[in-house]
């Protein structure tokens, strides 16, 4: 495998179809099952890949550095073999900071709940930190350090303005399943789900009924794709921020016209 997308359970994913929609060259799917992860990270049979759910932080040990961007996230969803060392990049922060920006929701002096704390979830507090949110909390489907119960953020953060879901719950197949009820949080003005597949999971059906601001995770994946690429082929695509927005922007429609055809 020269390029790739490797995780634990990939049947949902379009990254195949939004790489080789960035440039000519081939993009494989690969699953890996947990028991088979050391082994595969071992040997390292690829030129460069995305990583993606559960082994953004598992793939770390077996690296030979970090940019400076994944050491300070502490997760990698890019790995590329540069003159024979297997380097880790976070391309998730460039991809989440695009798509905050490009819905203008504000973050700065505001309260945002991260559900999760997994390798996504990491990026995306990078990013709310540096976009100045007041409080950032991230909650948790059990106690665990840095972490509230979503029983404790149900007693003491309603008043968040954005929720941020970066767990997988609500993605396809179990598109039924969403990690909470929104009713009570009526001070919150934008919820963005990572998930794209649905395009729309039950958290931000609710959200859009609310009359909140709701955002799912595809502009993200495009754009993250976009700069993983670059470190791919090891070259910038492009000179200006607006050459990048056109690229982004239509590759999304691209994807998002092929998974509604397919409903």
């Amino acid at each position: 495998m020269k390029y790739g997308l490797i995780g634990e359970k990939l049947t949902h994913s379009y990254s195949k179809e939004i790489h080789e929609s960035i440039a000519d060259y081939t993009y494989e799917i690969c699953p890996v099952a947990k028991e088979d992860f050391e082994s595969f990270m071992t040997e390292k049979p690829f030129s460069a890949i995305n990583v993606t759910i559960p082994y953004k932080e598992m793939v770390i040990p077996f690296l030979d550095g970090l940019d400076d961007n994944a050491r300070s996230i502490g997760a990698v969803n890019t790995i590329v073999n540069e003159n024979g060392k297997y380097i880790g990049h976070n391309t998730d922060f460039a991809g989440f900071m695009y798509m905050i920006k490009k819905h203008n929701i504000e973050i700065a002096e505001k309260k945002v709940l991260v559900l999760g704390k997994g390798g996504a979830s990491k990026a995306v507090t990078a990013v709310l930190k540096k976009l100045s949110a007041s409080d950032i909390i991230t909650v948790y489907y059990k106690e665990a350090p840095g972490c509230v119960t979503y029983e404790e953020c149900l007693k003491n953060h309603t008043d968040a303005s954005v929720i941020v879901n970066t767990t997988p719950v609500g993605m396809y197949p179990n598109t039924d399943a969403s990690p909470m009820d929104l009713t009570p949080y009526t001070s919150c003005k934008a919820v963005i789900d990572l998930i794209y597949n649905p395009l729309e999971t039950k958290i931000l059906a609710q959200a859009r009924e609310l009359n909140m601001i709701s955002v799912c995770g595809l502009e993200m994946l495009v754009a993250q794709a976009v700069y993983a690429s670059e470190y791919f082929r090891g070259i910038k695509i492009y000179d200006t921020d607006n050459r990048y927005i056109e690229l982004i922007d239509s590759i999304a429609v691209k994807i998002r016209d092929m998974m509604t055809s397919q409903l």
